[in-house]
Order: structure tokens, then sequence, then C-alpha cells
């Protein structure tokens, strides 16, 4: 995988900054607000700029051209990433999010990209990649309310339910099982410090070498900040994020 130093061509920057222009955020913020959409994605929009083409400028160094992306619940904050990939990389990038309004929103702001959100499960994907985003998916609050209290240090011995937690600690499990599986080896895994312990799981339960990056990189919108997990053979030596 690459690691020679890179950033955005200004190509991707202006399509970027054109799709985020676009976008639709009186839809938006029904999905991502109960109230105060607007507001909140007047906060948020140019953070998610911003951010996201930092990572998307990190994540260049790290992947090869034409190879493929699986990206799970991505949404607004993942469209640096999927724009550098696709238009720089020339890589076929397929993001899924179960959220239809949300994938409706943003494949009507697409035009010129080479790629479509999916509104179904990820695990559904055909093939293999060689990179897999995961990122503030295993914690999210509202699918996983126990594991999320339990993970953030949210949780109240009097009113934590051990029994549901275990139920959400099964589909996610599940889940990493599923979208791991669909990951060539030697790959790359960007998620979040918080979901680092999953993905460690998995290589410890199937004996697959991994290295967690040193560095992380702050996000928009959850607020868990991204890190890059080398996974599977050839990792002698490998060189750290920088």
């Amino acid at each position: 995988m690459k690691t020679s130093r890179a950033t955005l061509a200004s190509t991707t920057r202006r399509l970027v900054s054109e799709i985020y222009a676009s976008l639709d955020y009186r839809v938006l913020g029904l999905v991502y607000c109960h109230e105060g959409g607007d507001e909140f994605w007047r906060a948020k929009r140019n953070a998610c700029y911003r951010l996201g083409s930092r990572v998307a400028a990190v994540l260049k160094r790290k992947l090869s051209r034409g190879g493929r992306s699986l990206y799970v619940g991505a949404g607004v904050a993942e469209l640096p990433p999927l724009i550098m990939e696709a238009v720089e990389l020339g890589r076929t990038v397929e993001p899924y999010n179960l959220r239809r309004p949300e994938v409706v929103a943003l494949n009507r702001a697409f035009h010129s990209i080479p790629f479509m959100f999916h509104a179904m499960d990820a695990s559904n994907a055909k093939g293999r990649f060689d990179h897999l985003w995961m990122a503030s998916v295993l914690n999210d609050p509202e699918r996983f309310p126990h594991l999320s209290s339990l993970s953030y240090g949210r949780g109240h011995p009097l009113t934590f339910d051990p029994l549901k937690f275990g139920a959400e600690r099964r589909i996610v499990r599940a889940l990493v099982a599923r979208c791991m599986g669909k990951l060539v080896r030697p790959g790359l895994v960007t998620t979040t410090t918080e979901e680092v312990l999953w993905i460690a799981e998995w290589c410890h339960r199937h004996r697959v070498s991994y290295i967690v990056g040193a560095c992380s990189y702050p996000t928009a919108l959850v607020g868990d900040p991204i890190c890059f997990i080398q996974v599977g053979k050839g990792l002698k030596g490998a060189r750290q994020d920088s």
C-alpha cells in the first residue's frame, strides 16, 4: 500500500465542495436531528468538508489504484474519501447506509460521480474488498443503545440491561464477521478509536495479524477520531501513521 505523502487534487476539492453545496439539508436535518436540523448543518457542513478532506488525503497515501472499498454506514461525512477514491485512484467504492432518506438525498446530488449509495445492509455487498470503512457504526446509540452507553461510560448500574446488551453485542459481532470476511489480506480497515476493539477481537479469533496506526484524526459529526488498521500478512516492519 502507498505510503508517500499526498494531498487532494484541486479537482477533487472542488467536486467535494460542489456536492456539499448541492445537498438537501432540509431532508438531512430530519435524518440527523429530531429538531434544529438547520442549525446543526450550518455548524457542521464546513467541518465535514475540512475534516473529511484531511482524512481523505491520509487515506490516499494508504490505498493502491484500482482496488475496491466497502463503506459501511456511510453518509454525509464520508463524501470526501469516497470521492477521492473514485476520482483520483480510480477505485470502485460501494457505500451502504440503512437510512433511506439520507441515501435518496445523497444520490440526488450526484451527477458525474461514478458511484451511488445503497440503502441496504452492507453484508449484501458482493465480492472482496481491500479496504473496509466502518466508522461510527458499531457504537451507534440509535441502533445499539445499551452497547453504546457502556462503551462511552454512560451506563447506569440500576438501569443497565445485560440481556439487551448481550443481544446487541451478538449483532455487532455478526456484522463485523460478515464485513471482515469480505476483506482481502493484506487489507486496510478505517474505523474509529472506539471501535478498534471489535476489529481486534475478530483478528484474535481468526489468528490474523493487525497493526493499529499510531495517529488518529478528528471527525465532524460523532466526534470519535478516525484511525487505520492494517490487517493480514506482510505486516513485518510496516510503517506506522505519520
